[in-house]
């Protein structure tokens, strides 16, 4: 088989690698372990570039980089540890708005979210519906021109720092769950939104919201009243292509090795001289390469014009399960100093293994649990019957 890419996209992979080294400072890195994965001048380093109008398809006016090439950045600025979780959200909620929203909408938003002068969190999830997005119970219910939002939204993640959020709410109760919900985007700024901090046991922090008689306008609605699940579908669409550049911990990985090589045991030889500790790390870079393959695959039918279902799913089912198993390992590995929190002197690897073993789990929550994805899998590729 032939794993290369065309020259173009090798081209751009050299161009994001010089991005990456002269912009991607330990201060930028560093910036992330109080909790917010995000750093505004790195992401706005990346507008600048042009690569987040880049990444929307061109049959809806973005910037007509090939997926090949796209598949390529987001596996160089993973494998680097750069933080992009807002740059995936901004390309996502760009080309939904691109492909469904209104012209005020398109005028608004996408130019600031593509300047990387702003952001939009995702208010999908409730306290009483967790993965079910389709259970929704907040309320918009039309008063003449306005809307008005009553309920409550959990781990709205980056709301904090964004300036709109792109809220699922309920607009029939009528008619089945899933076809009674209806978009918005709504700007935080908005009276009766509050945003309250959840620190998390990974070390992020995400944002429970609530909306108390907010009142907007028509404007704000994206797609048709009760045809939310469409907008649902599309960001979906968007948000697993994304995910499919998934790569499950590799700076970690190296961060590792180095530290092993170096590291004593009472015995005298090095972590590195365990044939076990051996075994886990060459594992570990083969879970890295099945990561690359899926992704490479997703990519390419992407190229080819292929809307791919599962594909970008079951990569991110893959990597972030990895990503948990190997950070446990890690742990296990370095002994009982791998607990050492952050910023300890005696924590191995600068107490980075403790910092990814809490927030691995939460990888396999982001964009529908392992439980929901394995469902789609099971269903959209092995043609298994429903199971709900």
């Amino acid at each position: 088989m032939d794993w290369s890419f065309p020259p173009e996209a090798e081209e751009f992979r050299t161009e994001v690698k010089a991005f990456i080294n002269e912009h991607l400072t330990d201060e930028v890195i560093s910036s992330t372990h109080e909790g917010t994965i995000h750093n505004w001048d790195f992401h706005k380093k990346i507008a600048e570039r042009g690569w987040l109008g880049g990444a929307v398809p061109s049959e809806l006016g973005g910037g007509g980089k090939s997926a090949l090439e796209m598949a390529v950045m987001i596996e160089e600025l993973q494998l680097a540890g750069a933080p992009i979780d807002g740059m995936g959200v901004a390309i996502v909620v760009a080309s939904v708005v691109l492909e469904l929203g209104n012209n005020h909408l398109k005028e608004s938003i996408v130019p600031k979210l593509l300047s990387g002068e702003t952001l939009v969190s995702f208010g999908y999830t409730e306290p009483d519906s967790g993965s079910d997005v389709a259970a929704a119970q907040t309320r918009a219910v039309k008063d003449g021109d306005e809307w008005v939002i009553n309920g409550q939204k959990m781990w709205t993640t980056m709301a904090h720092i964004a300036d709109y959020v792109l809220l699922l709410t309920r607009t029939n109760t009528e008619v089945p769950k899933h076809k009674g919900l209806t978009f918005f985007i709504v700007p935080l700024n908005t009276s009766g939104i509050e945003i309250q901090p959840v620190h998390t046991m990974g070390t992020e922090r995400s944002n429970a919201t609530f909306y108390d008689d907010v009142r907007i306008g028509d404007e704000w609605r994206i797609g048709d009243v009760d045809g939310g699940w469409e907008i649902m579908k599309a960001a979906l669409k968007y948000e697993r292509g994304i995910a499919g550049g998934q790569f499950p911990s590799p700076p970690l990985i190296d961060a590792f090795v180095d530290h092993a090589q170096t590291s004593k045991r009472p015995d005298g030889l090095t972590i590195i001289d365990d044939p076990v500790v051996r075994e886990r790390l060459v594992r570990a870079l083969i879970d890295v390469e099945v990561c690359r393959g899926f992704a490479y695959n997703t990519a390419f039918l992407a190229s080819e014009g292929v809307m791919f279902g599962v594909e970008g799913s079951m990569t991110k089912l893959f990597a972030s399960e990895s990503y948990k198993k190997h950070s446990k390992w890690f742990i296990d590995m370095a002994g009982a100093e791998g607990l050492l929190y952050l910023g300890e002197d005696e924590a191995p690897v600068g107490g980075l293994l403790d910092e990814h073993f809490r927030h691995a789990p939460v990888t396999t929550i982001y964009g529908g649990t392992s439980e929901i994805t394995r469902n789609l899998i099971a269903e959209g590729l092995l043609g298994l019957p429903r199971t709900r």
